[in-house]
């Protein structure tokens, strides 16, 4: 087959962000899969998937598409997947492995202060006592435990070689700092449930976890999104989304407060620490990401890399707790809604983009007002109904004058 009838390869990179990041990607790819034509989202050729984005990617790749895992979400379907409460359960095992290090840990500590009482300070002779301190305050071990039980389903894999797309989960090496990738050749053989988890263990709330006698963390320790990892595998066109920007107070004050559901400081800092920790990260992440999007301009000049990503003054998301899941479906409707929005207004930069490629988008989709993630707030359209109802009576007018006239 020659090049130029070759089928696009496409590839989706999904960011972290929490469970509020990966409902955010949700509700996007919900809108994404409704408005554009010649593409399945649990169909691509190639998913990267970073924390939150790999838990998410990982069930694309196993045939759970947008719609559906939008309705777990938002109609409490399946809550048991999507339940938060599996990342906040406390690692007793760490906690008990490292209190048992304390006694060598305090003796070991006075003896090196008795070696030189005059010259050691007693913070510096006790420092060592440091080493007891938990590696994480939570244990993600339950995101084994339910993506093991999810993906055994008839139809689904737990394991990257038998799935119909490619799947790639990046987590860091703790010893090295450097990427691993999950799903690539010679690191296919381990659970895909195992590698979520592994990408998605944010230092200081989750415990590194042990694979093949190496210690892993959280994929965005390195980059944001690695979308990359598909450019490198051929992928035509890279669709990401990243549910985590910095906020521009300056700018959601001018947005009209109606419908907003969290109060804009004038300045972040009234928000304590949490925010500006919150924003500090955010900034960090997007500026890394922004380089890497215009390198991959560069080194892949033949392919295209769409991003979809909030706005910078989008106040719900920034303000909601990353660990948020009783507004699950309020998020998922506004990242829907959003997306949308985003899809319309860039929709002369877009369209060329997505038809090199085979796609369109669906412009009277996106113009309807009335489409909703939320099926009791899908107003009925009235004069819809009495248009079909008129048509309907018409035809049953003409069908009984035939009868009468026979």
């Amino acid at each position: 087959m020659s090049v130029a009838h070759r089928r696009p390869k496409l590839g989706l990179a999904l960011a972290g962000g929490g469970p509020v990041g990966g409902i955010y990607e949700v509700g996007a790819m919900a809108a994404l899969d409704e408005a554009l034509t010649g593409v399945d989202f649990s169909q691509f050729d190639i998913y990267v998937g970073v924390s939150s984005g790999a838990f998410i990617a990982s069930a694309l790749a196993n045939g759970l598409g947008p719609g559906l895992l939008a309705r777990m979400l938002i109609e409490n379907n399946g809550n048991e997947v999507f339940d938060p409460d599996m990342l906040l359960h406390p690692a007793f095992g760490e906690y008990l492995k490292r209190a048992q290090s304390v006694p060598q840990l305090l003796w070991g500590s006075f003896k090196y202060y008795l070696s030189d009482p005059w010259h050691l300070g007693l913070l510096e002779a006790f420092q060592r006592l440091s080493h007891a301190i938990p590696a994480g305050v939570f244990d993600n071990a339950g995101i084994d435990a339910l993506l093991r039980k999810l993906f055994s389903a008839p139809g689904r894999s737990n394991d990257f070689r038998e799935l119909k797309s490619r799947l790639f989960l990046v987590a860091t090496d703790l010893d090295s700092g450097e990427s691993l990738v999950f799903g690539s050749a010679g690191h296919d053989n381990v659970a895909i449930s195992t590698a979520v988890q592994a990408s998605a263990a944010l230092p200081g709330l989750f415990p590194p976890v042990l694979i093949d006698g190496r210690y892993y963390v959280d994929g965005a320790l390195i980059k944001t999104l690695h979308a990359s990892v598909a450019l490198q595998e051929g992928a035509d066109l890279v669709i990401c989304i990243n549910p985590l920007v910095p906020f521009d107070s300056e700018l959601a004050a001018k947005r009209p407060k109606r419908g907003r559901l969290h109060h804009t400081p004038s300045h972040l800092i009234e928000g304590g620490l949490p925010v500006v920790l919150s924003q500090t990260f955010r900034a960090i992440i997007h500026s890394r990401m922004r380089v890497g999007m215009d390198r991959y301009k560069h080194q892949y000049k033949n392919a295209d890399v769409v991003l979809f990503e909030p706005t910078r003054d989008d106040a719900d998301m920034f303000f909601t707790n990353v660990f948020s899941y009783r507004s699950r479906s309020r998020l998922c409707e506004h990242a829907y809604q959003r997306t949308r929005t985003e899809l319309y207004r860039r929709r002369h930069e877009l369209a060329p983009i997505f038809a090199r490629h085979g796609l369109s988008l669906d412009l009277a989709i996106l113009k309807d007002h009335r489409r909703s993630l939320l099926a009791h707030q899908r107003r009925p359209d009235f004069r819809a109904t009495a248009r079909a109802l008129d048509a309907s009576l018409q035809s049953l007018d003409i069908w009984l004058q035939q009868r009468r006239n026979a």
